[in-house]
């Protein structure tokens, strides 16, 4: 199985373990990865923010690439790269003089069709991960799944998972032998890009995450963004002092603790790039505790 594949800009800088670890997990389950050749950056946050016609031209012109080179699918791991590709699809269909500015701007009308795929749906989709290519137990590892508040919504555009309780990060962990924790934070904003300008929007965000993660018995926290890890494993210590709690819960990409499952180092898998330590896992496994 191949797919075509779009990092963005966080999955080849501060996100890179998420890229990382997503290219082990992929190969280990045969799934081919061809980078989209020359692709450039979504826009993200600061594009839709600024020009709506420039927010919508940048998902479409790697769209466009995708399908030029012959393909119809493209797997983007970004919740905000995924979100901004799935919003510049909507839109064209929506509104047929955007439309017509952007091809203008684009020079092509291609990309509409190109179907948008995250990692979770690839790998949901193909059933559970057969247990087979599983050979450490990680049943210790009691996971709180945060999918933050991009994944799923809104609903007619993302038309991923359930937008109040999604399970498809859930399924895939559990798949992999560790429990997942029902808890009722899975999809509130940790404050996203905010960090910088409102921090204290965000520690406050991230301590109610945190606490509630702890409440349900987590010893981790997966997630599936960059700006969802970012935030949670960058500005826990700060949420731990505001509030007078102690939380020292390791935030792992979704794809880290499934390549741990299929056996990748805990250097192929960018482990070692954590503020909050992962150590006390990483012990438990070579048995340590």
């Amino acid at each position: 199985m191949s797919y075509v594949y779009y990092p963005g800009c966080s999955l080849h800088s501060t996100a890179e373990e998420y890229d990382r670890s997503f290219r082990k997990v992929c190969s280990g389950l045969e799934i081919d990865l061809e980078e989209v050749n020359n692709w450039i950056c979504c826009g993200s946050s600061p594009a839709h923010a600024t020009s709506h016609l420039l927010s919508v031209a940048l998902p479409m012109h790697n769209l466009a690439i995708v399908e030029k080179s012959g393909r119809d699918e493209v797997v983007v791991p970004c919740a905000s790269c995924f979100s901004r590709f799935k919003f510049a699809q909507y839109e064209m269909g929506k509104d047929q003089d955007l439309s017509r500015k952007v091809c203008e701007v684009v020079g092509s009308d291609m990309g509409k069709n190109v179907k948008v795929v995250h990692p979770l749906e690839l790998l949901s989709g193909r059933g559970s991960i057969a247990s087979s290519k599983v050979v450490r137990d990680l049943s210790f590892i009691k996971a709180a799944c945060y999918y933050g508040c991009l994944l799923t919504r809104p609903p007619e555009v993302a038309k991923f998972d359930s937008c109040e309780y999604p399970m498809s990060m859930d399924n895939v962990l559990r798949s992999v032998g560790i429990e997942t924790l029902e808890w009722s934070y899975k999809t509130e904003c940790c404050g996203a890009s905010l960090a910088l300008t409102e921090t204290g929007i965000v520690v406050k965000l991230v301590g109610d995450l945190l606490s509630e993660a702890k409440k349900a018995g987590a010893n981790a926290v997966a997630v599936a963004c960059p700006l969802c890890h970012a935030n949670l494993d960058t500005r826990q210590a700060e949420a731990e002092a505001s509030r007078g709690e102690k939380f020292d819960i390791p935030v792992f990409y979704f794809t880290q603790l499934v390549g741990l499952a299929l056996g990748y180092s805990e250097e192929e898998l960018g482990l070692d790039r954590h503020i909050v330590s992962v150590e006390p896992h990483l012990s438990r496994l070579r048995g340590g505790i």
